[in-house]
């Protein structure tokens, strides 16, 4: 579970692994540099329990970003498959029992996810309406083999999972290098994906067993407000470019699925200024309506 300033949703992301009706985990609590109360939070449950679960921290304290303290927690953990839980998120209390099964169930996948719940009604049962199950846009309840998932993210055939529902066997999230640190925040988890999907297979279940909240402070609510998703997306798709070229995947299936994806982007980025361009004139067109009609005002 990685966390930076969570101190409003720690302690409930914390309960929600208490509460797994699997027991046999451990959970390793990976702070990235906070400077609320988070910290405190996470050092308290360590030491309450420290057989099973472990405060961790990058050296001085640092602030390494989403991807490095997901490593951080790779690294230094010891069981045979590895979950993911922001700690502003939940997990509904089987989510480990049945991600656990499947992974037993089929021994040629080397990750499971289901779908998730877009979680609103945390604020109050006003906001139960706004409560949705994220669904995958294809057939689920099925192995999907390399690289037919990654070519459908890319190809929008289907909708990108959230972390708190994958689940993954360890060896297989080792041979792929974990995440990459370069992506602090956005396209952190795409860009992973996008490195084990290209060679791993993957169950995906149509199980609901995690939920995804939705707050103003959280990373992509932030970035969204300032502007930051479309820069970091040409970022992920550059990097993803160069980083199929070194793998030897140009000429594809996939390299032809990330042009796909890269020029729906163009379309979209010439759309949206073509529509500010009209906005603009016509806004232009208004002012100078009414600067003419000023002009005409008999002031005597």
């Amino acid at each position: 579970m990685i966390f930076l300033d969570e101190a409003d949703f720690l302690e409930e992301a914390i309960a929600s692994v208490l509460a797994q009706t699997y027991s046999n985990w451990e959970l390793l609590l990976v702070d990235d540099g906070s400077t609320d109360g988070s910290t405190r939070i996470a050092q308290s449950h360590a030491a309450a329990d420290p057989a099973r679960i472990r405060s961790l921290e990058h050296p001085g304290h640092q602030n390494r970003g989403m991807s490095a303290s997901r490593n951080l927690g790779i690294g230094l953990s010891h069981g045979e498959f590895v979950a993911f839980l922001d700690g502003d998120d939940v997990w509904l209390p089987q989510r480990l029992e049945r991600s656990v099964a499947l992974l037993r169930a089929h021994p040629e996948a080397h990750m499971v996810y289901g779908t998730t719940q877009v979680w609103h009604s945390w604020m109050g049962s006003s906001a139960i309406a706004r409560d949705r199950v994220q669904r995958h846009g294809f057939r689920a309840n099925r192995l999907m083999r390399p690289p037919d998932l990654l070519v459908r993210y890319l190809t929008h055939g289907a909708a990108l999972p959230n972390p708190g529902s994958l689940t993954v066997r360890r060896e297989a999230l080792m041979q792929v290098g974990g995440f990459e640190d370069s992506f602090r925040s956005l396209y952190e988890d795409q860009a992973f994906l996008a490195r084990f999907c290209l060679r791993h297979a993957v169950y995906v279940s149509d199980e609901c067993l995690d939920r995804y909240r939705q707050h103003k402070g959280s990373a992509c609510a932030v970035a969204e407000a300032r502007g930051e998703d479309t820069p970091a997306r040409r970022s992920y798709m550059a990097w993803f470019e160069s980083y199929l070229e070194e793998q030897g995947f140009r000429d594809t299936e996939v390299w032809a699925a990330l042009q796909f994806a890269k020029t729906a982007d163009d379309r979209r980025a010439a759309r949206w200024r073509a529509r500010l361009g009209r906005l603009a004139r016509r806004a232009a067109s208004v002012v100078g309506q009414v600067t003419r009609a000023a002009s005409g005002v008999d002031r005597r």
